[in-house]
């Protein structure tokens, strides 16, 4: 796939794309300018909390896509992709064959290596981080990337046959949002959505740990784990995006520390430190000793590790289409429920 072919995609509001360059891996990357009119519709980049008006604004877009910026050059830094190569978005012999698709926040192209020509013929790939584009993953897919924020996707609509996101939609802004006004738009009719973010109950080890160490040691607490979407509102939020044909699914991965600290560091390695508006950028000593110590009294190993849950909510759903299986009108069965009864005793005296 050509840039120019990449160029034809892009959506023509706002100013068009700036510098393209070759990455080492014969990738496209196309770092977009937001205009005025991309300023109102990307939440989070402006000054803080208040900007924005109209729209949620919880994450720090700035803040997050620094986080990812500093991970992603880490000379160890492939020792935090153990999450991200545990969550695999499956792809079976029921998905059929898709000329294009878009990976959205995508990263180092994780997904990608999972995935062969039969299934996608080719890629746009797209995250927040240059640096992590740059390092991305060789496929056998021929790759384009793209540096683009999720909130706001530069590309035209009815464009993509599939859209995946695997561990990103987590730090959108405003996720409804992002699913009808983003991800359905660049949909074809027909098109699929299959997705995986982490949601629920994720770290709330650490979340309770912290926050019992904070209110004994300083009289209160402030949050130092993101809000996560519970796996209850995400069937309702697809169907909201007019999305049909709804799978959502959980998986609880945990993984095991010695200590709060190395998860810390861990989160810090992976690009997944808190990015919240309303975040304290600094814990005491004392209250990261008490939380060191209460969460190895309540939930720590016979061996003295300490689990760590991670809740990821899978979630496919497709744009609709004539083609597709539509529910029968209302009333218009041919067979009650009462005659199933005479059914299974008809069935019985067939065997007799």
């Amino acid at each position: 796939m050509s840039c120019r072919g990449v160029q034809k995609l892009l959506q023509g509001a706002g100013s068009g794309p700036a510098g393209w360059t070759r990455t080492p891996a014969a990738y496209c990357c196309c770092r977009f300018r937001s205009g005025p009119s991309r300023a109102r519709s990307v939440p989070g980049t402006g000054s803080g909390p208040g900007s924005g008006s109209g729209s949620i604004n919880v994450f720090n877009r700035e803040m997050k896509r620094r986080q990812k910026n500093w991970a992603a050059v880490l000379k160890d830094g492939h020792q935090y992709d153990y999450l991200r190569e545990e969550v695999k978005l499956g792809f079976g012999s029921g998905f059929r064959t898709f000329p294009l698709a878009l990976d959205m926040g995508g990263g180092k192209s994780y997904i990608a290596e999972h995935l062969s020509k039969e299934v996608v013929q080719r890629l746009v790939l797209t995250d927040v981080s240059q640096q992590a584009l740059k390092l991305g993953r060789r496929s056998e897919i021929p790759t384009r990337s793209v540096v683009a924020d999720e909130e706001f996707l530069p590309f035209r609509e009815n464009s993509f046959h599939l859209v995946v996101s695997s561990l990103s939609l987590h730090w959108i802004n405003d996720l409804p949002r992002a699913l009808s006004e983003q991800i359905h738009r660049v949909l074809k009719p027909d098109g699929v959505f299959v997705g995986a973010m982490a949601g629920g109950d994720t770290l709330y080890e650490l979340r309770c740990s912290l926050q019992l160490a904070q209110m004994e040691r300083e009289g209160g607490f402030s949050p130092h784990v993101s809000p996560y979407t519970a796996v209850t509102d995400l069937g309702n939020l697809l169907g909201r995006a007019r999305f049909n044909m709804l799978t959502v699914d959980v998986d609880d991965v945990q993984v095991h520390y010695p200590g709060i600290m190395e998860l810390m560091t861990d989160l810090q390695g992976m690009g997944e430190s808190n990015c919240a508006w309303n975040r304290r950028s600094m814990l005491q000593r004392d209250t990261m000793l008490a939380a060191a110590a209460v969460y190895k009294e309540m939930y720590g190993n016979p061996d003295g590790s300490v689990p760590a849950t991670f809740q990821i909510l899978h979630m496919i759903g497709w744009k609709p289409h004539e083609s597709q299986a539509k529910p029968a009108r209302r009333g218009s069965a041919t067979v009650s429920f009462r005659d199933l009864a005479k059914v299974s005793r008809t069935g019985g005296a067939d065997r007799s």
